[in-house]
Order: C-alpha cells, then sequence, then structure tokens
C-alpha cells in the first residue's frame, strides 16, 4: 500500500463522497486529514474544520487551524463542490451557474491560493491535487457551468503545475467518470441508469477507487508527476 506517514492534508469536500474516502484513504496509510467542508464528517478519525471555499476569511482561517496544530500542510485536495442544474444554454439559470461556478472553479483556486502560500514557507514543498471531471474533457449533453467548472480546473492546473514545478510544490488534477457518491444518489435511476450505460466495466466507479488514485498522487512515488490531469473513467486511467 502506498504510504503516507505523518503527512498532514487538507481535503475540502472532504465529510462525504469522494472526499471522505480520500481523508479515511489518507488516514489508512499513516496520515492526518482535516476535512474541511461545511458538515462535519461523520467518521471521527477525520478532523474538521468548517470550511467554505468561497470565503477567503475562512480559508485563511482554516490553513492557521491547520499550521497552529501541525506546523505544516503537505497535502491539499481540492475537492469540495456541488452540482448544476442541467438545462440547454437558452435556459440557463443564471444563479445556478453562479454558484457552481464560485464554489467547483474559483473554490479551488482560492483554496490553492492560501494553502499554496503556506507550501512556499515550507523546505519540503508539498503536493496539490485539485479534482475536474470527465465532463471537463468531454463535456456532456445539458451541462454548462460544471463542465466549464471542471476544463477550468484542469487547465488551472496545468498553468500552475509549470508555475510552481521548480519550489517543490506539485499540481495535479484528477478528472472522474461517474462516481456511486451520495450526490449520484439524488438523481433519477433513468440518469444513473444512462451514466452506467457509459462506463466500460458496467458500473458506476466508487469514491475508494478515486481515493488510491489521489492517495498515489500525494505519495512520494510521485514525486516526478506534476502538471497530469489523470483520467479515472470505469475501468482505465490515462493520464
Amino acid at each position: 500500500m502506498i504510504q503516507l506517514t505523518n503527512k498532514v492534508a487538507i481535503v475540502t469536500g472532504g465529510s462525504s463522497g469522494i472526499g471522505l474516502a480520500t481523508a479515511q484513504g489518507i488516514i489508512a496509510r499513516g496520515g492526518v486529514a482535516i476535512s474541511a467542508d461545511v458538515n462535519a464528517p461523520t467518521d471521527s478519525n477525520v478532523d474538521f474544520v468548517e470550511t467554505d471555499v468561497t470565503d477567503p476569511i475562512s480559508l485563511k482561517h482554516l490553513v492557521d487551524v491547520v499550521t497552529d496544530k501541525y506546523s505544516h500542510i503537505d497535502i491539499l485536495v481540492a475537492n469540495a463542490g456541488v452540482a448544476e442544474k442541467k438545462a440547454a444554454v437558452s435556459e440557463l439559470d443564471e444563479d445556478n451557474w453562479t454558484k457552481v461556478i464560485s464554489i467547483d472553479l474559483t473554490g479551488v483556486v482560492l483554496t490553492n491560493k492560501y494553502v499554496v502560500q503556506q507550501m512556499e514557507k515550507q523546505p519540503s514543498g508539498g503536493s496539490v491535487i485539485n479534482m475536474s471531471s470527465i465532463l471537463g474533457i468531454v463535456g456532456g449533453p445539458k451541462s454548462q457551468a460544471y463542465s466549464a467548472a471542471k476544463a477550468g480546473v484542469s487547465n488551472y492546473t496545468k498553468s500552475q503545475a509549470i508555475t510552481y514545478a521548480s519550489k517543490g510544490i506539485r499540481l495535479n488534477a484528477v478528472a472522474p467518470g461517474y462516481v456511486n457518491t451520495p450526490l449520484l444518489k439524488t438523481l433519477p435511476k433513468e440518469t444513473t441508469d444512462a451514466m452506467i450505460s457509459k462506463m466500460p466495466i458496467g458500473r458506476l466507479g466508487e469514491p475508494e477507487e478515486i481515493a488510491n488514485v489521489i492517495a498515489f498522487l500525494a505519495s512520494d512515488e510521485a514525486s516526478f508527476m506534476t502538471g497530469a490531469v489523470v483520467s479515472v473513467d470505469g475501468g482505465y486511467t490515462a493520464i
């Protein structure tokens, strides 16, 4: 198993779904995981700091709390996100567009900003993994804000990976296919059936499978990797 012994990780959106599985996976590998979320995790082994990723004051507080307790931040998994109201652009819900872009794209960038500021002070640098999506690579019908936000995350990550490559701070992105999360459970059965039909393995991905990829990217074994957008799409992984 990939080891993350004594690594300190912040996982935004770390209280459910992929985020919680990632936090639990980091702990299982010997690290410390802090869920930065608006809701507390159900797993008491995961530390929690209530955080709004769209609010710089909240993010500064998060970094201060973690560094006061542990003195360093080794890993950031910028995973917080919300779903969109799917529709053709002629029927765009402008308030929903603003909300999705604010959390799924700007929230990732702001979280990176304040955590990377801390990583720049550390001799050991750090590893940043941003959550993109297969929809940020291939798009999807009636998806506007979510596809735009996730495509933005992917290209933003590549840009900042180049910026920080010489400073010991690695940035990568993960672009999952359809994953069995609480968010998907709110969708109609016909919607999830359509998702499954597009998956090469004939089922939804599981949060733990995505968490395993994130753990690798965060580990010393992946020290050679920066700027990659890793697509994890139902049975195969492509970089």
